[in-house]
């Protein structure tokens, strides 16, 4: 993959987008930046921003003209109504995919947790899950998640597009409870993430758990090592401060996707950026 082309980054004026906007701009990445949202902030050096919505493949088709990757963090991202996700999360990936395979792009998918929320979470001694486990989805936005792995290995099979999905667990500034010191992902490693994925020669398709390296992490085996991405933080640090704030309900406490967005908290809301510590 070429890393002189430019990359489109969807989904750049939520909370992760603009985070990787300001990073990978810092990197020295030509970033095209869109999201159905005006963006916030600033325009990072050697970034452009249109305003776009997924539902349109003819817009996004011009944007990913030339670019060498797609990184797709656009679409709903709370649950919500099924007709609400509908055309964001499953037809605008479709719009995603086609272009990329227009390209010859790669494709980095934001999927989540959500997908195998289901799966109860591991006691002692129990196995943690590996990548390849059943798919379990806990909400529409779950199944809208699983709906695009399946695709993304379809076009890998079919039509030979690298794609990667993240399947991030909880990516704030800092765990906000107990739940997340198994699923917490730190913005850095997010970060550390996406440059991997671009630099790698070879992906094909791979699944990857968006986690940081938490001793408690429900998840085990994944497809990190065709990248060289290992992660650099441990929410343990934080066990004193939240390791007795339970998320929600109790039976809750049983499914590894916890309560949706606990105590109100989403990626599409995070901590302002001067808070981020990318370093």
């Amino acid at each position: 993959m070429s890393d002189d082309k430019p990359i489109l980054l969807t989904g750049a004026s939520g909370g992760l987008g603009r985070m990787l906007a300001r990073g990978l701009a810092g990197l020295g990445y030509r970033l095209r930046l869109t999201d159905i949202a005006p963006f916030p902030d600033a325009m990072p050096e050697g970034a452009a921003f249109e305003r776009a919505d997924l539902e349109d493949g003819v817009t996004i088709a011009r944007l990913a003209e030339g670019v060498s990757h797609i990184l797709h963090f656009g679409g709903v991202s709370t649950n919500q109504p099924f007709e609400e996700i509908f055309g964001p999360n499953l037809r605008g990936l479709f719009h995603i995919y086609e272009a990329a395979r227009r390209e010859g792009a790669r494709v980095a998918f934001a999927s989540s947790n959500h997908s195998i929320g289901f799966h109860t979470r591991p006691e002692a001694g129990d196995d943690a899950l590996d990548a390849d486990c059943q798919f379990r989805p806990d909400s529409f936005y779950g199944l809208s998640k699983a709906y695009g792995e399946l695709m993304g290995r379809m076009y890998w099979d079919k039509h030979g597009v690298e794609n990667i999905n993240y399947r991030i667990g909880s990516c704030f500034v800092e765990p906000i409870d107990r739940r997340m010191l198994s699923t917490w992902l730190s913005q850095g490693d997010l970060l550390r993430l996406v440059q991997a994925t671009i630099t790698a020669p070879v992906l094909g398709h791979a699944v990857i758990w968006g986690c940081s390296a938490n001793p408690q992490s429900y998840w085990e085996q994944d497809h990190r090592g065709r990248i060289g991405w290992a992660p650099q933080d441990n929410a343990e640090v934080f066990r004193d401060k939240v390791g007795q704030i339970v998320s929600d309900a109790p039976a809750n406490e049983r499914h590894q996707g916890g309560g949706y967005c606990a105590q109100g908290y989403s990626r599409a809301t995070p901590p302002p950026l001067d808070a981020f510590d990318l370093d």
